[in-house]
């Protein structure tokens, strides 16, 4: 399979400020360390490990999301917010440090290494967040809307719309038509059917494409935009191509196995004392059963067991399955905190153990919505083809389903997983998971937003 990494080269502006932020990191720890020793710190893993603490941990409390400010009121708090994360991430950071050195070093210069200390974290906390702030800056002034022109039916134009209505990505589109084409004005132009266009159409998209206008497939420009595959606009032809299948003995998969091992253990370890406050909680508020067990839809449709803390009422679904709902009567107060901390999902870290589910992957559906989903969403059963996970890339996109509608919504970055699937994915995946659990974000469903118009303008 090949290496598809548009997910990457689409966050230029987050790997632009994580690396710009590791650089002056990095050149404040060896400036500011020549400068109270006269001497330069040896290379070693312990920078290394640093320095991934403090990218990791700042992408995970937000210093590197961008949020647009258009009163003097919304930019102070945009600089408290960048500070105060700052400060955070320093103390955190620095508690590695001072363990290191402070207790386990007997290095008589570095005896004195407080005098080190105070300074890098006096010119860390203030040049830090002012060019996180300078760069925000700079990228909400040139981060306006991208204007794209769609040639093609009415009605699929009306479905596209309809798929932007809810998309955080800041884009517009026109419905253009062949009469116009040599006026168009915006970053580009989407056709849904180019294999059915007139070849005199043909030849002027050609020569639009000799004047450096993008011209897109609507296939690739859900791919390269929207980061999605709507299940509507896929042909029976896109399917048999095969893209949407992930060979069983590829590298790629080998290494999603080892480290679907590796990391389930280390997390039943690091949090089998939560796991333990759990359950005397749950045990505690109703004296009924800690664990709740479902059949889920596995890997090409395939029943098995999962198992959850409880978070519900004993009885909950006394008359069938049920969509959850926003503000479900069923959840029980200790329920809601494991839901919103996703403490209930952890004993489905022995089904990865076991080898039906991974770590990263569509979530496990119940057979009884399947069904009814099936006949209602075009290609759902595709999302079969591998098996289900404890996070995925609908998970960390898109909030909790609870429709038809919602599921339909996932499905397109279910496929769009299939079709991208890679290590660097799935280590993208984990990390917008680790962000979403610490900021308690994604565990319930969200109200419904009202459409706005045909011609949308929506920005994240």
């Amino acid at each position: 399979m090949q290496l598809r990494l548009p997910f990457l080269l689409s966050r230029k502006r987050l790997i632009t400020a994580a690396l710009l932020d590791g650089c002056v990191f990095t050149s404040l720890y060896y400036g500011m360390f020549y400068w109270s020793f006269e001497r330069w710190p040896a290379v070693s893993l312990r920078i290394g490990a640093l320095l991934v603490v403090w990218l990791a941990g700042s992408y995970v409390i937000g210093r590197y999301t961008f949020n647009e400010y258009k009163t003097r009121i919304r930019f102070g708090i945009s600089v408290i917010q960048q500070s105060v994360s700052t400060l955070v991430m320093l103390l955190l950071t620095l508690s590695v440090v001072l363990l290191h050195f402070w207790l386990f070093n007997r290095d008589p210069v570095l005896a004195t290494f407080r005098s080190f200390l105070i300074p890098f974290m006096g010119a860390v906390a203030i040049l830090s967040p002012l060019i996180q702030i300078v760069l925000q800056q700079i990228i909400i002034g040139n981060n306006q809307a991208k204007v794209w022109n769609f040639i093609g039916a009415s009605e699929g134009f009306s479905r596209l719309c309809e798929e932007l209505e809810w998309t955080r990505i800041p884009v517009r589109v026109n419905l253009a038509d062949e009469d116009c084409m040599t006026s168009l004005k915006g970053d580009g132009l989407i056709v849904q059917d180019i294999d059915k266009l007139p070849s005199s159409l043909h030849q002027k998209l050609v020569r639009l494409q000799y004047k450096g206008i993008i011209i897109l497939p609507l296939f690739a420009w859900c791919e390269a935009i929207l980061q999605r595959f709507p299940s509507i606009f896929l042909s029976d032809a896109d399917i048999l191509r095969g893209e949407f299948t992930i060979p069983s003995g590829s590298l790629q998969s080998r290494l999603k196995r080892f480290g679907d091992v590796f990391v389930a253990i280390f997390l039943l370890i690091v949090t089998s004392p939560l796991m333990l406050i759990a359950a005397i909680l749950i045990k505690l508020s109703d004296g009924g059963p800690v664990f709740y067990s479902q059949i889920r839809s596995g890997v090409d449709g395939e029943p098995y067991k999962i198992w959850k803390f409880r978070s519900m009422c004993n009885q909950a679904e006394t008359s069938g399955a049920q969509w959850v709902e926003r503000q479900d009567p069923r959840i029980t107060q200790v329920g809601s905190i494991l839901r919103r901390t996703r403490l209930d999902e952890l004993p489905q870290l022995w089904c990865v153990l076991t080898g039906a589910m991974s770590l990263i992957g569509p979530r496990p559906e119940r057979p009884e919505f399947d069904q009814e989903l099936e006949r209602q969403i075009p290609h759902y059963r595709l999302r079969h083809r591998i098996r289900p996970g404890l996070s995925g890339w609908a998970q960390v996109n898109y909030p909790y389903g609870a429709s038809v509608e919602d599921s339909a919504n996932k499905l397109s970055y279910d496929l769009y997983y299939l079709r991208n699937f890679s290590f660097w994915l799935d280590l993208l995946i984990l990390f917008k998971t680790i962000r979403l659990v610490f900021n308690a974000q994604g565990a319930l469903p969200q109200p419904k937003v009202a459409s706005n118009s045909a011609n949308l303008s929506l920005k994240e």
